[in-house]
């Protein structure tokens, strides 16, 4: 095992990780960042960037990316490949295992490990990513006007995200596989009464088709009974609204999390259940989940990070 320490380490290198690096290199920290599983992080998934502010013509997601990752290496981040595997904030300076191989030390660490999104593991899923296969109605919602989407999910999530999309679309299906809605009462009775939105209770999704980007889905109702029947029906996008994962695995027993598994954090801000550790991003966002708003985290983390080596002369 390799030994080294710093005064500030960074897991993860979305608009957060990016974004604290930035900040902690200004401020002479001396940032390490390990890029984790997915460098540039869920927006080098997305094709189209339109509502990052500074970018009035758009920009495709890996350039956004690129474009942080050279801002921080500008200003002396150290960016590293690797996956953080296990911590030890037992003692301090706390300990950080990376592809369980390497041993760091740190006086703070920052974590922006993001969350992912779940998919239904549908091949077609990745076919069309990017072409018309999306998990986030916010971010990708606008390229749907007066077209036809539907979305995958019985619960508040699923809802809200077929109620966004009727402001946008002309027909909005909501596929749920099972014969009633989870989510809250409130929430159910938007969606059933909105006159854009169809419910397909009962219905699974088998796949997609379309020749340059999804073009409808086939759809099996009542899978399994006596009258199951199979479904085709036309859309446009085909949004995924299951849930997300936050990537906390290696969290486990160190760090305060909520029931869902993101980083509990102190009435809104970075700050944790340790001392000198810092959540930015959606590892610690189950709501918003919006480039700009993990930026800002990302910002306050290194603020955080900064004030808190000042005030504990490290």
């Amino acid at each position: 095992m390799n030994n080294e320490h710093v005064r500030c380490l960074i897991l993860g290198s979305g608009p957060a990780g990016y974004t604290a690096a930035i900040y902690a290199s200004r401020a002479n920290l001396n940032p390490v960042l390990y890029a984790g599983l997915q460098p540039g992080g869920q927006l080098t998934t997305t094709t189209e960037v339109e509502n990052f502010p500074g970018y009035p013509e758009g920009i495709t997601g890996p350039e956004m990316m690129e474009q942080l990752k050279q801002q921080a290496l500008r200003f002396g981040s150290d960016i590293r490949t690797g996956v953080a595997t296990s911590v030890d904030f037992s003692e301090k300076p706390y300990r950080v295992t990376i592809d369980d191989a390497t041993t760091l030390t740190c006086d703070t660490l920052i974590i922006a490990t993001g969350a992912a999104a779940k998919y239904l593991g549908l091949a077609d899923e990745e076919k069309y990513a990017g072409m018309g296969v999306s998990a986030c109605a916010t971010c990708d919602g606008f390229f749907y006007r007066n077209r036809s989407v539907a979305v995958v999910g019985g619960g508040d999530t699923a809802c809200e995200e077929a109620i966004y999309l009727a402001g946008l679309a002309k027909q909005v299906y909501l596929i749920v596989r099972k014969p009633y809605l989870r989510a809250s009462q409130v929430m159910q009775d938007r969606v059933l009464n909105n006159p854009k939105i169809t419910v397909l209770f009962e219905h699974n999704t088998l796949g997609l088709f379309g020749e340059d980007g999804v073009e409808g889905a086939h759809l099996v109702k009542r899978k399994g009974e006596a009258d199951e029947e199979l479904v085709d029906i036309a859309i446009d996008g085909f949004f995924l609204a299951i849930g997300h994962k936050p990537n906390t695995d290696f969290l486990a027993g160190q760090l305060a999390l909520d029931d869902a598994g993101y980083i509990a954090t102190i009435n809104g801000s970075p700050l944790t259940s340790v001392a000198g550790v810092f959540a930015a991003g959606d590892v610690a966002d189950p709501r918003y989940r919006q480039a700009i708003t993990s930026a800002g985290s990302g910002c306050k983390a290194a603020l955080e990070a900064e004030k808190y080596l000042i005030d504990n002369n490290l």
